[in-house]
């Protein structure tokens, strides 16, 4: 692993940087406060290939590798995390499976659009009665004489769903088989029976809209199946691994944001006559901070690294998602109690990174999920 970053890499980071700080930064309390979905600064980031970093040209995307993605979306989710959740969904769930598993045509009509910003995508994996354990999914999708599928069922908790154009879903197609039973489809939202919810209401990343998302008798043509019937669960799991380097990238940026306002913060504000950064216990979080930073990008940088090196790093990405995540609690907490009373209101930042940063605890597999993850790649027990 390269500790230098490459011209390439720097030029997508500085791109990411120019328009997180231009465009995104100043909107995001305005967005935060309304939960309006940002069109205009989405469909800017897909303009400028933030949208399929990974992406090959042909395909509409940067073509770019996973250590740009990393560095392209700390700078997002420091502008706004709600804008980076947006991105990482459209890079990493969205089209990591496609690009891994779809035919020529389907990366044709599905992907170019997502990549170039004119259209969303979602992910549909997770229902109101299984999150964790997805093989206990309801959502069926029935095999006719013709090679169709008839799809029933709801999932819910799905980001970018009230404004997505294509959607990946997980469905069960042989209930019987588990895990072995569960095949993908490419839904397109405006085909009869796709039917959304409301507009969840959320603590946090208030502009990325999250809904449930309803089938009723929806009809997938053989060419919607994603990958070969039966491999959805295989899909679901290598795409997931991808998606926590993303969130990681995320819980990095929030936590950078938060550090930085707190060292600004610390060297100006005055108490018993000296700043209050010159007190042994804000130098202690400040030092501990600064570790926790340094361990999470290095963690997610090695994770980037070894995926685009095909190599597994399925226990890499749990550890970087695991550690970033639980660093940006930290810092986002420490952020706000070193700021006092000002933390706490709504007049600084502070208290939506802290809002923010508990999310990336959850998604994408929860905290709990990852050290599962972790720990039986360790003792290779199940």
């Amino acid at each position: 692993m390269e500790f230098a970053y490459t011209e390439e890499q720097l030029m997508i980071q500085d791109v990411a940087r120019r328009i997180a700080q231009e465009k995104i930064a100043p909107s995001a309390e305005h967005f935060d406060k309304v939960g309006e979905f940002p069109v205009e600064n989405i469909r800017l980031l897909g303009e400028n290939g933030l949208m399929g970093i990974e992406t090959p040209e042909e395909y509409g995307g940067a073509g770019m590798d996973a250590q740009a993605y990393v560095l392209a979306m700390i700078e997002v989710a420091a502008g706004d995390a709600a804008h980076s959740t947006i991105m990482s969904v459209n890079n990493s769930l969205y089209t990591n499976g496609l690009l891994k598993f779809g035919t020529e045509a389907q990366k044709q009509k599905y992907v170019r659009p997502i990549a170039e910003g004119q259209a969303i995508g979602a992910f549909a994996l997770t229902e109101p009665q299984s999150g964790s354990d997805a093989t206990a999914m309801r959502c069926r999708a029935v095999k006719q004489a013709d090679g169709s599928f008839v799809i029933n069922g709801k999932k819910s908790w799905i980001t970018s769903g009230p404004v997505a154009k294509y959607v990946v879903l997980f469905a069960m197609t042989e209930p019987g088989k588990g895990a072995k039973g569960i095949t993908a489809f490419m839904v397109d939202t405006d085909k009869p029976g796709f039917g959304r919810g409301k507009t969840e209401p959320k603590l946090g990343i208030r502009a990325s809209a999250t809904c449930e998302i309803e089938f009723n008798d929806y009809v997938a043509q053989p060419d919607e199946v994603l990958g070969k019937e039966g491999e959805g669960f295989k899909i679901a799991m290598g795409v997931l691994d991808a998606g926590r380097i993303g969130i990681a990238s995320q819980a990095i940026g929030i936590a950078r944001a938060a550090y930085e306002r707190t060292l600004e913060y610390v060297r100006e504000r005055k108490a018993f006559g000296a700043p209050i950064g010159t007190f042994q216990m804000t130098q202690a979080k400040i030092a501990d901070m600064k570790c926790k930073l340094e361990a999470s990008l290095l963690l997610t940088l090695r994770a980037a690294w070894l995926k685009q090196q095909s190599k597994p790093f399925s226990s890499e990405a749990a550890i970087a998602k695991l550690t970033a995540s639980e660093a940006a609690m930290w810092i986002t907490h420490q952020a706000v109690q070193i700021h006092g009373g000002m933390g706490y209101s709504k007049e600084m930042p502070l208290e939506r990174y802290f809002r923010d940063a508990k999310i990336t605890e959850i998604y994408e597999g929860t905290s709990e999920i990852q050290r599962l993850v972790i720990a039986r790649a360790e003792t290779g027990l199940r």
